[in-house]
């Protein structure tokens, strides 16, 4: 058996030595091309240039300046500046031009129209008559001839330039089309006989591979010898999947112990979030109100504890209505108000169409508790803790805001630091935050703004869509 190669060595190899002369041969064809090509445009925009100036120019400068010097009244002045546009268009062409002969023939003109302009003036300063109709003949009329005919010379060598462009053109495409069909033949040959041998050498272990997938997908996971096959990827590739057949076990096995340990850490992170000092309190204040003969607040606040705690417990299920969680925060508030009827007032504001959306149970709770003992409680002087929701496209926004003692920018700095890490700062934040990201992905969760002395707010995100409602409620099956 032949030595294992890498299919990228074998492919490499084949670019190498295919399309690398392949394509040195295509890049040269568009050079030339493209080279002949600005030639022969430069070439026939100054040939179009100087034929449409040529047409008139001698004519137009013979009649003004005929008018001029006899003074008709059809004369418009000077014709200083066709003069010039000659002299423009004739820098012009030069700055194109290549050919020896063309730029001889464009420097006279650029030099005779300069001659002529100086000539023009000079019929300008004349005053006598017979002075100006010497100088017309003897000056004007000669320059605007000797211009004319300069310009027939340039045009004459830049058509000659012009046919030698075509038929240069012409034997060098054709002799490059001759090149690249010979290099496009050999490579052919070289590239089907090298193809057909890859193509075997890559198919059949891919097949067998393909085969042991099946395989693997009818839960056959027994291991097996790796596929034989000369290209090195190939047998990585065989070698792997028989590893990963042998970790695939492992990790089934590891997966269902995983499960079950996952469940009994839910549970017990639900009930760690019920705060048994606010249990003792409340019975505490039960106590004194029945002791100071206030039967019907301690009838509500027993009422209001029932309430809470049959929303905290809900049958077991994870995932409940907003109408739920809005009468547990409801319970807890109207219990904590009795406790601190002199610091805290509330006002719960969740719009009905929206109490049908589904999130997990104590999202609310913990921020409320958290504005009340960290916001309200370290105020001098009542508070007010604000709960409400609104929709925004597919996603509902709920929001607790408190009037405290806020945050200062280095606690609110690791408040949101802790958010990122799900490290845990702040009562219930991150365990709320980390909840919704596991369950709704990253861009829902929580996020937090406070200003000192103002108070703090802290926003909830959670979509409300159909397909949302769906998965959850085949997670609350599954449980």
């Amino acid at each position: 058996m032949r030595r294992p190669v890498s299919l990228e060595q074998r492919l490499r190899r084949l670019v190498v030595f295919c399309f690398v002369p392949l394509t040195v041969v295509i890049v040269l064809l568009l050079t030339l091309l493209l080279n002949y090509s600005m030639q022969y445009n430069t070439v026939l925009h100054n040939v179009t240039s100087a034929s449409a100036f040529n047409q008139n120019f001698k004519e137009s400068i013979d009649l003004e300046m005929y008018y001029y010097v006899v003074g008709s009244r059809y004369s418009t002045g000077l014709p200083i500046q066709e003069v010039q546009d000659a002299q423009q268009l004739a820098r012009a062409l030069m700055a194109t031009t290549t050919d020896h002969d063309s730029r001889r023939a464009i420097e006279s003109v650029l030099n005779l129209s300069e001659n002529l302009e100086k000539k023009i003036y000079q019929i300008q300063d004349t005053d006598n008559y017979d002075d100006r109709q010497n100088q017309l003949e003897n000056n004007i009329y000669v320059l605007t001839d000797l211009i004319q005919e300069y310009m027939y010379n340039y045009l004459y060598y830049e058509a000659v330039q012009l046919s030698t462009l075509q038929t240069n053109l012409y034997h060098s495409v054709l002799r490059e089309v001759f090149f690249l069909g010979a290099a496009a033949l050999m490579l052919l040959i070289y590239l089907t006989v090298h193809a057909n041998r890859i193509t075997h050498s890559i198919t059949r272990p891919i097949g067998e591979l393909s085969e042991r997938v099946k395989a693997i997908g009818r839960g056959e996971l027994e291991s097996r010898p790796p596929v034989e096959a000369q290209e090195t990827e190939v047998r990585a590739l065989s070698e792997g999947f028989e590893k990963t057949v042998d970790q695939l076990r492992g990790l089934i096995e590891q997966s269902k112990q995983e499960q079950i340990s996952l469940r009994n850490a839910e549970l017990a992170l639900l009930q760690a979030q019920i705060n048994p000092h606010f249990l003792y309190n409340t019975l505490d204040t039960i106590i004194w109100l029945i002791e100071t003969q206030q039967y019907e607040q301690a009838e509500q606040m027993v009422s209001n504890l029932s309430a809470f705690f049959r929303t905290s417990l809900s049958k077991g299920r994870d995932i409940i209505a907003l109408a739920e969680e809005e009468k547990h925060v409801r319970s807890y508030m109207e219990i904590q108000q009795i406790r601190y009827r002199d610091i805290l007032q509330y006002e719960v504001n969740i719009p009905p169409e929206l109490t049908g959306c589904m999130l997990p149970k104590l999202t609310l709770q913990p921020l409320v508790e958290n504005a009340l003992y960290h916001g309200i409680k370290l105020k001098r002087g009542p508070g007010h803790i604000w709960v409400a929701a609104r929709a925004e496209g597919d996603d509902v926004v709920l929001q607790v805001r408190d009037d405290g003692v806020g945050m200062p920018p280095e606690r609110l700095e690791m408040v949101r630091a802790g958010l990122s890490s799900t490290a845990k700062i702040g009562f219930g934040l991150a365990t709320v935050h980390e909840r919704m990201q596991l369950l709704f992905g990253a861009p829902y969760g929580l996020t937090v703004d406070s200003t000192p002395g103002e108070g703090t707010l802290v926003t909830v995100r959670i979509p409300n869509t159909p397909e949302v409602k769906g998965i959850l409620d085949q997670q609350e099956a599954i449980r």
